[in-house]
């Protein structure tokens, strides 16, 4: 399953469903598909999921990895360009939805 956040203004983003539900929990919100954010509250939503993100351990990284074992992507930085978006929708007073 992928799901879709969007806002006005700026690219639509797709994530996998597990890891959009791990976002959206960190964020406060339920994880349930689909939802909504509105304006007001992205600032609060974005703040919950940058604090959730610092205490998320990311998973250990094998320097010895080849080219047949990719390496494993942090949740971090699979929540950049979600973060990206949630500040255009700041900036733009926009609501956020995901579907």
């Amino acid at each position: 399953m992928l799901v879709t956040f969007s806002t006005a203004r700026y690219s639509d983003i797709m994530l996998f469903g597990d890891i959009a539900k791990q976002l959206l929990k960190l964020m406060g919100h339920s994880g349930t598909v689909p939802g909504a954010i509105l304006a007001d509250d992205v600032p609060q939503a974005l703040q919950h999921l940058q604090q959730g993100l610092g205490s998320v351990t990311s998973p250990d990284t094998n320097p010895s990895e080849t080219e047949d074992q990719p390496a494993n992507v942090s949740l971090q930085k699979r929540a950049l360009p979600l973060i990206k978006l949630l500040e255009s929708a700041i900036s733009n007073h926009s609501n956020v939805m995901w579907n």
